[in-house]
């Protein structure tokens, strides 16, 4: 109840329309006792041609009904209204007969009229209520998992977030925005429907009602179980949307090593698995019709027994009796729409506590409530005794590195050394495990993450374009800047001349990871958009590694273009591309074992000088 409780709150803006709902929902229920209220004088003024009788303190008497809607339509349209219109005869009790069927005709149709309006704007208002609902639920949800950090996704695969977001969350609709209404409607009417047939028949209603435990508790069992077996099939589920992703977006591996029937198989494999989760569902929501059925029937087979029992001895009124039977009717179908909604509602309930339990997860960096806006950068970058664990590993141990305002520092070692792990403390992707981080002697920690990120740009190995037009990928994010500075942009990232041979120029849609573009290309495209973002502090991490030699030469211009009055962080595993650097800082096992330039580190016979002979005697010292 805790999870729907907290879905419910997310329904508080929203209270004005729910209670309109509930209003309708509670009117709606009016006419369905009115209806059943119709079949005594149905039965008995028309059917029957008199009124019946009841047993009163023993003795049979003539059956009277405070609550006989027909009477007082007669009174109000006066018993005479439908000889002014037909000519029924001469018989006083043909014409009345007739009378009372037409008025219950009419005040049937009236009734369902009436209902179907009430119902309709009850459904409408839940409905409206529950999508705006389900809006601001995937809304939260997407921003949570934004604000992760990179630890997150590593933990949790793309496929099963992107399950959370569209197969859970889409369960949860069903019940939001379709079942809620059925439960406010289905609800007031059986309240509505306790209250008939407890005003004709106390005694005997109380029996009936005696029985109804005996419904409700396979419903209840059934209900707890189908949770469970929910719960684990939406797992599986998210399963099935990974391997989906990631045979979808590495399709060329696929192809290349012709795996295309192994991964159909293992596709084939996991939906095998919901299949099974899906197929205990089935059994539990097959079961719960049958047995609902079986006990209504049983209850049904013994008031039909007693019913006609007493009518034929004359002391049950067989109006009034009917009206019974048609409330009871209408109650056990109510009860057992809600025992299929229930089934629905316990896996949306396990699709809600997936939900939750994602929004629930740890933000490893979060920003302090006293946080302030980072002032511009002018001076200096500092690690003190940074040291930095990702899942209790050491990368990063004791690490001091001062970096002035304009300076170009080159971060190099070998593969595993924590160099993309010491950049990525900058913007705080990650938080440092002990020591600090400062920009101008402030602790990053310690101000906005939007201040601090705003200052620095990204250019990284691994090219992210979206499937959006040239001029939106370039201005990401910023809708309200001009084309000609766009266009700058782009001169000096070397991308205009390529752009402007597009189909559409800088409206040409460039596909999903702008896989219309050459690598280069899309390099430069994302170069021109650290250029229009304008960040004092810049950082590449390994940005021209994926490039051939010519595409190289472009994008290192591009890139020569956006260094100019940056501070910048550079990781190269190509040092030829690194020599020019103010200082190099060589890592090895996570802390710094040497700093200078390229000309002193080679002198210093050490580290630095051992990476640089093996690459020129591998043949990648010689080119960029």
């Amino acid at each position: 109840m805790k999870d729907l409780f907290r879905l419910l709150r997310y329904a508080r803006p929203y209270l004005g329309k729910l209670a309109a709902a509930l209003a309708c929902a509670a009117l709606a229920s009016l006419p369905v006792i009115a209806l059943a209220s119709l079949v005594m004088p149905s039965v008995n003024e028309v059917l029957l041609s008199g009124p019946g009788t009841d047993v009163l303190d023993g003795k049979s008497h003539q059956a009277t009904d405070k609550f006989n809607i027909l009477e007082y339509s007669n009174k109000l349209l006066g018993e005479g209204w439908i000889a002014r219109y037909f000519s029924l005869g001469h018989a006083l009790e043909s014409k009345k007969r007739f009378t009372s069927f037409l008025t219950i005709a009419a005040l049937i149709l009236a009734l369902y009229m009436l209902k179907g309006v009430l119902t309709y704007f009850s459904t409408y208002y839940v409905r409206a209520v529950g999508l705006q609902v389900i809006l601001d639920l995937r809304r939260d949800l997407y921003g949570r998992i934004q604000r992760q950090s990179p630890a997150f996704f590593s933990a949790n695969p793309t496929g099963l977030l992107i399950s959370r977001l569209i197969s859970d969350v889409a369960r949860m609709q069903r019940t939001v925005s379709g079942d809620l209404a059925d439960i406010f409607r289905l609800s007031f009417i059986i309240v509505g429907q306790v209250f008939w047939v407890f005003y004709l028949y106390p005694a005997l209603s109380g029996v009936c009602l005696f029985i109804l435990p005996i419904v409700l508790y396979p419903i209840v069992r059934f209900g707890r179980r189908l949770k469970v077996t929910s719960r684990t099939s939406q797992e599986k589920m998210a399963e099935v949307t990974n391997i989906l992703k990631e045979t979808i977006a590495g399709n060329r591996i696929v192809k290349g090593f012709g795996m295309e029937d192994y991964e159909v198989h293992r596709f084939t494999d996991a939906l095998k698995k919901v299949q099974r989760q899906e197929l205990r569902g089935a059994r539990l929501v097959s079961l719960s019709p049958p047995i609902m059925e079986l006990v209504g029937a049983l209850a049904a087979a013994i008031l039909i027994v007693y019913a006609g029992y007493q009518i034929s001895r004359g002391t049950v009124d067989a109006g009034k009796f009917s009206s019974f039977l048609f409330s009871l009717g209408f109650l056990y179908a109510s009860v057992k729409n809600l025992a299929k909604i229930n089934n629905d509602f316990q896996q949306s309930m396990a699709a809600t506590r997936r939900v939750f339990e994602m929004m629930d997860a740890k933000v490893d960096v979060h920003e302090s409530p006293e946080a302030t806006v980072l002032a511009p950068f002018t001076n200096t970058v500092e690690f003190r005794d940074v040291a930095f664990r990702y899942n209790a590993s050491p990368v990063l141990e004791g690490v001091n590195l001062e970096v002035r305002c304009g300076q170009v520092v080159a971060i190099v070692g070998g593969s595993g050394a924590g160099k993309t792990s010491l950049v990525n403390l900058l913007p705080r992707f990650y938080d440092v495990t002990s020591g600090s981080l400062t920009i101008d002697g402030v602790d990053i920690r310690r101000v906005t993450l939007a201040s601090l990120r705003s200052q620095i740009a990204l250019v990284t190995q691994e090219i992210l374009l979206f499937d959006d037009t040239v001029r939106n990928n370039i201005a990401y994010g910023r809708q309200d800047v001009p084309q000609e500075t766009v266009e700058s942009a782009a001169r000096a990232a070397y991308a205009h001349d390529f752009i402007q041979k597009l189909p559409s120029g800088y409206d040409t849609r460039l596909g999903e990871a702008g896989h219309l573009l050459s690598v280069g290309e899309r390099q430069r495209i994302s170069i021109a958009r650290a250029l229009l973002k304008n960040s004092p502090i810049l950082i590449l991490d390994e940005a021209t590694s994926a490039l051939d030699t010519e595409s190289e030469s472009m994008v290192q211009k591009a890139l020569n273009n956006l260094m100019q009055g940056r501070t910048v962080f550079v990781i190269a595993h190509r040092l030829s591309t690194v020599r020019n650097a103010d200082l190099i800082t060589v890592l090895e096992g996570g802390r710094i074992v040497e700093q200078g330039s390229h000309e002193a580190l080679l002198q210093k016979r050490g580290a630095y000088a051992r990476l640089y002979e093996l690459q020129f005697r591998e043949g990648t010292g010689t080119h960029g």
